[in-house]
């Protein structure tokens, strides 16, 4: 019944410096000479054996009816291979054996190696914590368990034949200017998860201490001592009120409003410090803020509140209920984790209260909810532009977006390093936590992008299945987008040439990825975790039959460097000895000719 809750990792505040589709076989149009590349064996194209290309083109190829053998220009020609399985079927969370195999590669096209299957499966079992700079944060197990136990009991809880009988109030959903606002100092009760394993609830009162346009701020009369002063408070409720909320409903939507007050209530309770006891909170973290779903359910329900309502903790300086939070610690926290919930509690009333579906797909639904955090840091960069606002003029980022883009920032870096083993369709945080959270913000970014912000809110609105979800929105198929998507992460900035090398149609827009990426290694001064200046490996595609794996919705990143003497070179994406894929996986190439 409840959603998911974001965890506030423990991180060291860092600062970050300098901080038209593509169908099945089908290129990308530029003016560069091109040459064709010739589909030898399965899957051939629709329409024709040959595609053409040239310098910063690519193609896709569809191999999902088993597998495909390409033959492509050679006479030193570069090209980036990129395998993938397309698919959000969890059914078929297992590593996948592939291989990728020339006939007459350019010996010695980079020294890397692909991982056996049993290392690939050593490396899932057996993830370290992460560091950021001088500070170890080991995986957040406490996240992990209550993301799993409340996303399953929150879609059990909303299946189809149950939702006449949950949502049954035919409420408005629309903001109604003409409710009265509770007066502040007025005092109401509230059910607040006090467990997200055992599922328990508490009551507690609390003071309405700040009223808004469009938020209303209610403290717990048992909030510990030497917390906000008077003007703290109203100063911290103008800043949801007036500068968060408007970022999210702006880019997502406004939120259902079954309690008809035309406001989302904040609540601050110790009861949520309380949640992540003082023996964990520096080595698991804490959890900030969440959304619960049984907030939506009727007055059947004797744990619902019945609106829309988002929970954090309360300043507890001298750590009376758990591990100890400043009114400033709160003030770094809780905006970023407020837009991160306020999406998701968007994102759920749009699928299910307005749209009577099921709950929106928690891989897309995560991936917009950090893109909502990002467009928290990207107000503060709009005012801030460099160098104003910053410690040190070397950051890319102002100091006031630091709480809301080290999340995202180093999530991508962590997928980046995992590409083939952190899944984007169907991800979830028992498998690479913060790997798959970063690939599904980029995705959302690259999205966002592509389509302008615009998008979220389409994809508020979709059919509940992340892909369909996308395909609607955008009005071109996921394959297709996954291909270019994959591109991106690579092509967007190629070393050695321009961005604009690229087509439009393959590049990020509001960020250099590889510019955060480089900062972000800077900063970390050596940390085992962030080990290169660009997470992004190539690998070589040689002429052995060794094995490599991908999980099912991931991607990998070959190159292939061609002899200057063969006129031609065979590439081969199959199962292993040649076998076929099986067509659920979704099987696919991306080759793009580099300048």
């Amino acid at each position: 019944m409840s959603h998911a809750p974001r965890i506030h990792r423990l991180r060291r505040a860092v600062t970050f410096a300098s901080a038209a589709a593509i169908g099945a076989c089908s290129s990308v149009s530029t003016d560069a000479p091109a040459s064709p590349i010739v589909l030898t064996q399965r899957t051939p194209c629709t329409g024709g054996t040959s595609v053409v290309i040239g310098a910063s083109q690519g193609v896709r190829v569809d191999c999902s009816n088993g597998g495909t053998t390409v033959s492509v220009p050679g006479n030193g020609a570069s090209y980036l291979i990129v395998p993938e399985f397309v698919t959000e079927n969890p059914a078929l969370d297992q590593l996948v054996s592939y291989r990728m195999f020339a006939d007459n590669p350019a010996a010695g096209s980079i020294s890397a190696r692909r991982a056996s299957p049993s290392s690939a499966a050593a490396t899932l079992s057996s993830l370290g914590g992460h560091r950021v700079g001088s500070e170890i944060v080991p995986p957040s197990l406490a996240q992990m368990q209550a993301d799993q136990i409340l996303r399953r009991k929150g879609r059990a809880n909303y299946r189809a034949a149950q939702r006449a009988t949950v949502f049954n109030r035919s409420p408005s959903f629309d903001l109604l200017a003409d409710v009265a606002t509770p007066a502040v100092g007025s005092h109401r009760s509230f059910r607040v998860l006090s467990s997200f394993s055992q599922n328990t609830y508490a009551t507690v009162g609390a003071r309405l201490s700040f009223a808004g346009a469009n938020v209303l701020l209610y403290v717990d009369t048992l909030a510990p001592p030497n917390g906000f002063t008077a003007e703290q408070l109203v100063a911290f409720g103008n800043n949801f009120d007036q500068t968060l909320y408007p970022i999210a409903t702006s880019a997502f939507g406004a939120p259902s409003d079954l309690d008809q007050n035309g406001r989302v209530i904040m609540l601050m309770s110790p009861k949520v410090n309380a949640d992540s006891p003082s023996a964990t909170c520096n080595t698991i973290g804490y959890v900030a803020g969440f959304f619960d779903t049984v907030d939506f359910d009727g007055p059947s329900d004797p744990n619902s509140n019945q609106g829309e309502i988002f929970y954090s903790i309360v300043p507890d300086p001298a750590a009376t209920v758990s591990c100890a939070h400043s009114v400033s610690d709160l003030g770094t926290s809780i905006p970023a984790t407020f837009l991160h919930e306020l999406q998701h509690l968007i994102n759920f009333s749009q699928h299910v209260v307005v749209n009577g579906l099921q709950p929106g797909a928690s891989w897309l639904d995560e991936g917009m909810s950090i893109a909502a955090e990002e467009l928290g840091s990207l107000h503060y960069e709009q005012q801030c532009p460099p160098p104003a606002c910053r410690t040190n003029a070397a950051q890319l980022f102002p100091d006031s977006s630091q709480g809301f883009a080290n999340g995202f920032l180093y999530d991508s870096y962590q997928y980046a390093l995992l590409p083939d083993t952190a899944s984007i369709t169907y991800g979830d945080d028992s498998q690479n936590g913060f790997s798959w959270r970063g690939g599904v913000w980029l995705l959302a970014r690259w999205l966002g992008d592509q389509h302008g912000n615009a998008i979220f809110q389409k994809l508020e609105r979709g059919p509940s299945d992340g892909i369909a979800d996308i395909e609607q929105a955008t009005g071109e198929s996921f394959p297709s987008l996954f291909t270019r998507f994959g591109f991106a992460l690579y092509v967007d900035s190629i070393p050695g040439s321009p961005r604009s090398a690229a087509p439009a149609n393959m590049r990020f827009v509001s960020r250099n990825i590889r510019q955060l990426w480089a900062r972000l290694f800077v900063t970390s001064s050596g940390a085992s975790d962030v080990p290169r200046e660009s997470p992004l490996l190539t690998y070589p595609v040689s002429r052995d039959s060794s094995l490599s794996v991908m999980l099912p919705g991931t991607t990998t990143y070959f190159r292939l460097n061609t002899p200057p003497t063969a006129a031609r070179v065979t590439v081969e994406f199959s199962g292993p000895v040649g076998a076929a894929f099986s067509p659920t996986l979704g099987a696919q190439m991306g080759i793009f000719k580099l300048p």
